[in-house]
């Protein structure tokens, strides 16, 4: 009887009818389902984080390979533009090369031009200052000699001659 009186002994009691009532209930099943639920959560958001990382990586992965591509490409742009500055310098030299051959020769074609003609010009000169020099000289003469008999005695008979 002492046992009916002691505190710790209801208590107990107590505890064990209210683990009876709360099986009876279900409560047990209601913390499963509601252990159950939080689990399920917890996958679902588990499943949605892997889900996003693989998306992710596969991102990132597209990106790497989109960059490694970019910079291949960027790489040949650069060689191509290098190979045709190259190919144009070589191009402007030639150019430059024919241009000033062809001036070269167009200015020995003009100096041959303008010497053949300085000749011509000095030729006709000389010439022309030959035919003074003859002028003068024959003018001094005919000027100096009074008259030649021969040349008299020519248009004498001359005269006779045509009538």
């Amino acid at each position: 009887m002492d046992l009916l009186t002691s505190a710790h002994f209801w208590v107990g009691a107590a505890f064990v009818v209210f683990v009876v009532v709360l099986v009876v209930a279900g409560a047990h099943k209601l913390a499963w389902k509601t252990l159950g639920d939080a689990g399920d959560k917890v996958r679902a958001q588990l499943d949605e984080a892997t889900r996003l990382r693989q998306e992710a990586q596969g991102l990132l992965d597209r990106i790497q390979a989109d960059r490694e591509n970019a910079e291949q490409l960027a790489k040949e742009i650069l060689a191509n533009a290098e190979e045709q500055a190259r190919r144009m310098h070589a191009e402007a030299q030639e150019k430059l090369a024919e241009q000033i051959q062809r001036r070269g020769e167009l200015a020995e074609r003009r100096i041959a031009t303008a010497e053949a003609q300085a000749t011509a010009e000095v030729k006709a000169a000389a010439g022309e200052l030959a035919a003074q020099m003859a002028e003068q000289v024959l003018a001094s003469r005919i000027a100096g000699a009074k008259a030649d008999p021969l040349i008299d005695t020519a248009i004498g008979q001359l005269a006779g001659k045509l009538q």
